[in-house]
């Protein structure tokens, strides 16, 4: 027996686990259901830091934003967007300018629902359901919005998703068309799971997530590194997350390696 409440898509099989609601639960969210939460907890089993990681990767994703807006960035395209929770990226952009326009990207029907009733009255946000491997199609569908001017400066955000991109759509190249789209000064933001820091660990997430519809792919620093082809890396580089920029008087939680996920940022030529 599956789960169903009014702001269930119709077409949603609840009953198969996603990412953005494995996420949205680890958050502490409350867009999941039974099925993820089952998932989930064998997530834990893998990484028992899951939730921390989550809640670093989240904070990343915010001084991620702040950084580039405090370099006069002022629209962002969020590739892999997920299930809206507080701290979402026109809210933390905001602070900085209050004119900030976003474009969220998501494929899954339940984040893209969620996002569609959150920025229902919002004139300066919008989704589009989109497959982030077809920058075709996001950035003809985001220029459908009005959002976003490719003239000037986008920041582009790939924040813990790209590590459920197959191989085989190349995602050095998914991520240099984005590259190619946008305008110089613009920003690329990424986080990806990789191995290099927990094996073990990594292993067994593979593992538990081959039972839902995302598969986890994860790759080495050197891999994640490539991807800032045609940016300058800012510093510290592709670290691990709380090792990215952390705010001043931020407090670390035990090994910075046990986040295992790797991050960095980067401003195009």
């Amino acid at each position: 027996m599956t789960e169903r409440s009014g702001w269930v898509p119709d077409d949603v099989d609840t009953g198969l686990p996603s990412a953005a609601r494995l996420y949205d639960y680890l958050l502490g969210g409350g867009h999941n259901f039974a099925a993820d939460r089952a998932l989930a907890e064998k997530f834990l089993l893998a990484q028992p830091n899951a939730r921390t990681i989550a809640r670093l990767n989240r904070a990343f994703l915010r001084r991620a934003v702040l950084h580039l807006a405090a370099g006069g960035v002022r629209q962002f395209l969020d590739l892999g967007s997920g299930i809206p929770t507080v701290g979402n990226v026109h809210e933390v952009a905001r602070r900085a300018d209050p004119g900030a326009r976003v474009v969220y990207v998501d494929f899954e029907d339940v984040a893209v629902a969620h996002s569609r009733l959150m920025l229902e009255h919002d004139e300066q946000a919008a989704v589009v359901q989109e497959d982030l491997t077809d920058p075709a199609a996001v950035l003809a569908a985001a220029r459908g919005t009005g959002l976003l001017d490719f003239t000037e400066p986008v920041g582009v955000l790939v924040v813990g998703v790209l590590h459920f991109v197959p191989p085989e759509k190349d995602p050095t190249a998914v991520v240099a068309a984005y590259r190619d789209a946008v305008a110089p000064g613009s920003g690329l933001a990424v986080s990806q799971f990789t191995a290099d820091l927990q094996p073990v660990e990594m292993a067994g997430i593979v593992e538990v997530m081959k039972k839902s519809m995302n598969p986890m792919f994860p790759r080495s620093c050197a891999e994640i590194t490539a991807l800032f082809s045609g940016f300058d890396l800012v510093e510290p580089g592709v670290v691990p997350l709380p090792l990215w920029r952390p705010e001043e008087g931020a407090v670390q939680e035990g090994d910075p390696g046990r986040a295992g996920i790797l991050a960095g940022v980067g401003h195009k030529r």
